[in-house]
C-alpha cells in the first residue's frame, strides 16, 4: 500500500512526504508585495510543522493590478534578493517552497475605481459587481509576457517551482468559464480556444525557466456553474493540453465565487468524513485519463480518508489549506501516529478584516 509519508519525486523535485500545503492568502505582505517578517513567521511554522511542500499564497505578477492588499508580489525583480532569504531558510527548515502567481482580474473589491480590471469579456462579477474592460490581443499579450516573466524571478529566487493560477475565479480561470468568457475571436468559444491563454502561458512561462523547472498549475475540476460553468469533461480536456505541452503537475480545486456561500471552493461543516475531501469525485475520474500528477484540494482533513483515496484512485497529492492554518504542526503530528480529530473546525472565518488566520489563533492573542 502507498503510504502519505513515503519519498517521492515529480520530475526534478524530491517530496519527502504526499502532503502539501496549498496556496492561502494570508494578508501579511507591506503594501507593495514585500514579505513582511509576520509574513515568513507563517512559512517557517509550516515547514517546522511537517509539511513536505508549501505553495504561497498568491503573488502577484504586475504592479498596477493588485486583487487584494497586502497580498504577496513578484512583479520585478527587486523582489528577489529577499525571496532569496526566505527559500534559503525553509529549505534549511526541510521543505519545498513554491510560488504560485496570478492576475486577480474581476474577483476584487479592492480599490476597483483607481484602476483598469481586465477580463476575457466584459461580464459583471457574479459577487464582487465588478464588470471588467474585455482584453484586446495585447493586453492578452502582456499578461502572458508578465506570467512569464515573473516565473522567471521565482526561479532566480530560490523557490523549487511555480505555479499558475488558473482556479478560483481569477483571471485565466474566467477565460476557462463560458459564463465569463464570451469572446467570438480564438480565445472564446470551444474549450481549446478558452484555454489558449493558459497554453500560451505555460508555452512562455517554459521558455524563460527552461523544460525541467517544476511549472504547476492550479485549476477547476469543475466550478459548479452548471452549463454556463467549465465541466469536469472541459477540464480533463484542459489537462490534457497542458500535459502534452510539459506541465510538472495539476493542484484541482473547484467551486467559485457568488452570493451565495455553499458555491465557495472553501466548503463548511466538514466534521464527517463523509463530507470531507468534496472534490474527490471527479477529480478522481480525471486523474484516471492522465499520467501527469495530480493534487487533490479542498477539504482534506483526516489521514484515514487521505490514505483511502491514496490507494483507491490515482490521486497520490494532497493539499490543506485551512486545517494548517489552524494547525501548522499537524504533518508532523499524523507521522508521529496522532489520528484524532484536527483543531480546525472549517468553520470558514478565516478570513479577516486586517489579516487571514485561524480565529482560534486569534482568541489567544
Amino acid at each position: 500500500m502507498a503510504d502519505i509519508f513515503e519519498p517521492t519525486s515529480i520530475g526534478t523535485l524530491s517530496l519527502k512526504n504526499r502532503l502539501w500545503r496549498s496556496a492561502t492568502f494570508e494578508k501579511k505582505a507591506d503594501e507593495q508585495g514585500h514579505p513582511t517578517p509576520e509574513l515568513v513567521a507563517v512559512y517557517e511554522d509550516l515547514a517546522k510543522g511537517g509539511v513536505g511542500t508549501i505553495i504561497t499564497g498568491y503573488a502577484g505578477i504586475c504592479e498596477e493590478e493588485k486583487a487584494n492588499p497586502k497580498m504577496m508580489g513578484i512583479y520585478d525583480d527587486s523582489f528577489i534578493p529577499e525571496y532569496k532569504i526566505f527559500t534559503d531558510k525553509i529549505h534549511s527548515l526541510g521543505a519545498n517552497i513554491i510560488m504560485q502567481i496570478a492576475y486577480g482580474g474581476s474577483q476584487s473589491n479592492y480599490k476597483t475605481e483607481d484602476r483598469l480590471i481586465l477580463g476575457p469579456s466584459a461580464v459583471e462579477h457574479t459577487r464582487f459587481k465588478v464588470t471588467p474592460v474585455a482584453m484586446n490581443k495585447e493586453q492578452i499579450s502582456y499578461i502572458i509576457k508578465s506570467f512569464a516573466d515573473s516565473a522567471r524571478r521565482v526561479k532566480e529566487s530560490g523557490f523549487d517551482g511555480v505555479q499558475l493560477h488558473a482556479a478560483h475565479g481569477y483571471l485565466l480561470s474566467q477565460f476557462l468559464t463560458p459564463y465569463y468568457n464570451r469572446r467570438k475571436d480564438e480565445y472564446g468559444g470551444s474549450i481549446e480556444n478558452r484555454a489558449r491563454i493558459i497554453c500560451e502561458t505555460l508555452d512562455a512561462v517554459r521558455t524563460k525557466v527552461g523544460p525541467d523547472y517544476p511549472v504547476f498549475i492550479k485549476m477547476h475540476c469543475t466550478d459548479e456553474m452548471g452549463e454556463q460553468g467549465l465541466n469536469k469533461e472541459d477540464s480533463l480536456a484542459v489537462a490534457k493540453m497542458l500535459e502534452e505541452r510539459g506541465i510538472s503537475g495539476i493542484e484541482f480545486s473547484g467551486g467559485f465565487f457568488s452570493e451565495n456561500d455553499a458555491t465557495l471552493p472553501d466548503k463548511k461543516g466538514l466534521i464527517k468524513k463523509e463530507k470531507q475531501s468534496y472534490f474527490r469525485e471527479p477529480v478522481s475520474w480525471i486523474a484516471s485519463e492522465l499520467n501527469v500528477p495530480v493534487i487533490l484540494v479542498g477539504g482534506n482533513r483526516e489521514m484515514e480518508v487521505m490514505e483511502e483515496i491514496l490507494n483507491t484512485t490515482d490521486i497520490k497529492y494532497f493539499s490543506l489549506s485551512r486545517t494548517l492554518f489552524s494547525e501548522p504542526d499537524l504533518p508532523e503530528k499524523w507521522q508521529s501516529g496522532y489520528r484524532g480529530k484536527p483543531r480546525c473546525i472549517a468553520c470558514g472565518k478565516c478570513r479577516g478584516k486586517e489579516t487571514n488566520e485561524c480565529i482560534l489563533n486569534k482568541k489567544q492573542e
